[in-house]
């Protein structure tokens, strides 16, 4: 087939260089200029494990191709993909100003019929308001599809090839047969593709975040009752994770979540809410506690160091807000440096993909080092704020050596109790029994 990709952010060029994988013919476009002169000299414009590898083998065939010119880009294209940022806006809902404006520039190109769909995530009738801005200019035959992606940053590649699901929301045959044909490839152990209206699945997405960052929420809130009960919630979690029911994913306590899609999916639901008069109490709480969550270890910093964070140092492990991505958009380590240098510290810190991306928003307000040993040369403590496979078992006597003190912070439990005790740290995590 041959597709048609608007914007080529996270969504737009992990959806394009996979629909190239299985062989069809993807033109993605961006009006971004320098980033598309990077994508066609073969320079990857994000970090996602795997992706490089499938973007160099289908740009070299020419099944992968960029360019800044929508008209030349969707002509011969019969399914055209939006994938484009629908930023929250100051009230929380999403701004739908980039999707609807190239729906009216496309409405003035299509000349045949296509399918438009929309891959970003985007409030329930979105479906309707691209029709209606395409038909302005278009009085042809032409479909509009919600296709919502369910992609997890540092898996995205496996996620799109390998989807638990597929998700189309479409009312017409036609538009069906062509995404049953198009998702085929991916679907060939059995794995669902459902099919239903356009509303539900813009619904759906929303949906499915919401409830993830709900269960991130309860567990957040579990760890802060077992701190209080003197009760561990590694036992918790375990415990409720065995009950098929509740499953075991999405329980691990911590400095609250990030990231481009829960925090501006929970709340474009809760303001999708307010606009049909309907209060979602459960959302509001989940926001609520999150936002409470990610400064929730600086009561115990302060209190190991009397209250006084004026003149100290830190090392920080960790600024994305997950691991494998070099995504910090609302990453709680940000949140920490502000609080810390708003009482007086400094900070050092690492991160194996993320650094360039902090220092484009904060510039030098904190000390960037080439390892996460570095970031310890002077600290009264370490933080940390990610949980990177490479922090799981560092060098313990390294840390004991450079560290002007045995304290550990830990935001995401990365280091068992028992261990951290034999060796003499003040440690304190997330729900957990502290070692002090």
């Amino acid at each position: 087939m041959k597709i048609a990709v608007v914007g080529t952010g996270y969504v737009g060029l992990v959806t394009g260089t996979c629909f190239a994988e299985t062989g069809n013919t993807v033109i993605c476009v961006d009006i971004d200029i320098n980033k598309v002169n990077k994508l066609k000299n073969g320079e990857i414009t994000i970090y996602e494990p795997g992706l490089e590898k499938l973007f160099l083998r289908n740009l070299k065939e020419e099944r992968l191709q960029f360019t800044t010119d929508l008209a030349a880009g969707v002509q011969d294209a019969e399914i055209i993909f939006l994938a484009l940022p629908t930023p929250p806006g100051e009230d929380g809902s999403a701004d739908l100003k980039y999707i609807l404006g190239v729906a009216e520039d496309l409405g003035k190109i299509m000349t045949d019929y296509k399918v438009l769909i929309d891959k970003s995530t985007v409030p329930v009738g979105t479906a309707e308001k691209v029709h209606a801005a395409v038909r302005k200019n278009f009085k042809g035959e032409f479909d509009v599809v919600s296709n919502p992606e369910f992609l997890r940053e540092g898996v995205a590649v496996d996620d799109f090839m390998k989807p638990d699901r597929v998700v189309i929301g479409t009312n017409s045959d036609r538009a069906r047969k062509l995404m049953g044909d198009l998702y085929a490839p991916f679907v060939r152990q059995g794995n669902p593709v459902i099919f239903m209206d356009e509303r539900s699945a813009e619904l759906t997405k929303y949906a499915a975040n919401s409830f993830l960052a709900t269960k991130i929420s309860f567990m957040n809130e579990i760890a802060r009752l077992c701190e209080l009960l003197n009760a561990d919630v590694d036992m918790v979690r375990r415990g409720i994770g065995s009950d098929e029911r509740i499953g075991k994913r999405f329980l691990f306590p911590g400095i609250g979540y990030g990231g481009s899609c829960f925090p501006k999916d929970v709340q474009a639901l809760v303001k999708s809410s307010t606009e049909v008069n309907y209060e979602f109490k459960i959302l509001e709480a989940v926001m609520d506690v999150n936002e409470a969550q990610k400064l929730h270890l600086m009561p115990k910093i302060k209190s190991y160091f009397k209250d006084n964070l004026k003149g100290k140092h830190f090392a920080l492990w960790g600024l994305a807000f997950k691991p494998n991505t070099d995504d910090i958009r609302e990453a709680p380590a940000l949140y920490m440096i502000d609080a810390l240098v708003e009482a007086g510290a400094t900070v050092s810190a690492f991160d194996p993909e993320a650094m360039p991306n902090v220092k484009k928003v904060i510039g030098d307000k904190i000390t960037y080092t080439e390892n996460q040993y570095a970031a310890l040369q002077n600290a009264d403590a370490l933080i940390i704020a990610t949980e990177w496979n490479e922090f799981r078992t560092p060098d313990f006597l390294k840390i004991v050596s450079t560290l002007k003190n045995k304290a550990i912070f830990d935001g995401r439990n990365l280091f068992d109790v028992a261990a951290i005790r034999d060796l003499g740290f003040h440690y304190e995590s997330v729900g957990r029994i502290s070692v002090k």
